[in-house]
């Protein structure tokens, strides 16, 4: 009888066993049948290719004086060469850190590129004129002469600070709507990476924080700020961007002016929609109205849903 009641016990905890077992696979990986999982994490996970794009041809262009064409043209896709990149003229340190970059952005199209099918190189123009027009929309005034990302590495540290952050925010935002496991490893690893850049720019940054750039008499910390001023702007959703210095009652914990990296009351990073970004890489405010570092637009399905 004893035994009977063990065997009945024994059969009871393994079939419960058994269904836990199913249940946790189930949570833990990503079924191929959730239509809504993969869908939508494809979608999220496409359209940062927009924005590495840019700082791969950015940076490559900076460091090298060429881009993706060269190095690796198979992930372009056949899209478009980018308008008016060139090499900066560039201190050693800085050529060596913008080249790291450089090929960190080529990583990180290639683990995209493995995990969705992505799609082509959009048309980027990274020309002088669209950069001073950034800048200008930053101080509400022409600079004179014209800001040029290139002339030195003063202007192109400042200039690099337009980039990654935004992609950083990006990843910040998609994180918690990404359902597969995949997915979201995915996104942590380059929002790492990215993270780590910015703060590489923001450090070299602040440590010349009070340097005038020359010939327009202002700080390095004032370009940051009306930089900052000016995606929060074109943003529509409040304070997401901060400069090298702030109000201390902007600081973290309210003790400290100095924000050689950005986050909100609690120091956590701040997050962006697809939608927020496209205003500010448009430069026009409206995810609809395409300009800005991309003249045709952005690709991917949640980029040309607004554009239809």
């Amino acid at each position: 009888m004893g035994n009977t009641k063990e065997r009945r016990s024994l059969l009871v905890i393994t079939i419960m066993f058994f269904f836990f077992n199913i249940h946790h696979h189930q949570v833990m990986s990503c079924p191929e049948q959730t239509t809504n999982c993969t869908d939508q994490d494809r979608k999220l996970l496409e359209f940062p290719l927009n924005l590495e794009y840019l700082e791969a041809e950015f940076f490559l262009f900076g460091a090298l004086g060429f881009g993706l064409d060269r190095v690796a043209p198979n992930l372009t896709m056949g899209g478009p060469s980018p308008i008016g990149a060139q090499k900066a003229k560039l201190d050693p340190l800085t050529r060596d850190i913008v080249l790291q970059f450089a090929w960190q952005e080529v990583g990180h199209l290639r683990a995209i590129k493995k995990t969705v099918k992505g799609f082509a190189r959009p048309l980027l123009d990274l020309s002088i004129k669209s950069f001073a027009k950034v800048m200008d929309d930053a101080f509400g005034r022409k600079l004179v002469p014209p800001f040029n990302p290139y002339a030195n590495s003063y202007n192109y540290l400042i200039a690099s600070y337009l980039v990654p952050y935004v992609g950083l925010t990006g990843y910040v935002g998609a994180n918690p709507k990404l359902q597969c496991p995949a997915s979201r490893k995915l996104v942590a690893g380059l929002l790492g990476v990215e993270s780590g850049q910015d703060a590489v720019i923001r450090t070299i940054l602040y440590a010349r924080a009070k340097h005038i750039v020359h010939p327009y008499g202002m700080t390095v910390a004032a370009f940051t700020d009306r930089i900052s001023c000016l995606r929060n702007k074109l943003g529509k959703m409040g304070v997401k961007d901060e400069g090298l210095v702030v109000p201390k009652v902007m600081g973290a914990e309210r003790q400290v002016a100095g924000n050689v990296l950005a986050g909100d009351e609690l120091s956590l990073a701040f997050d962006r929609t697809p939608e927020e970004i496209l205003r500010i890489v448009y430069g026009s405010g409206n995810e609809r109205v395409p300009g800005g570092f991309y003249p045709k637009g952005a690709d991917g399905e949640i980029a040309k849903s607004y554009l239809v």
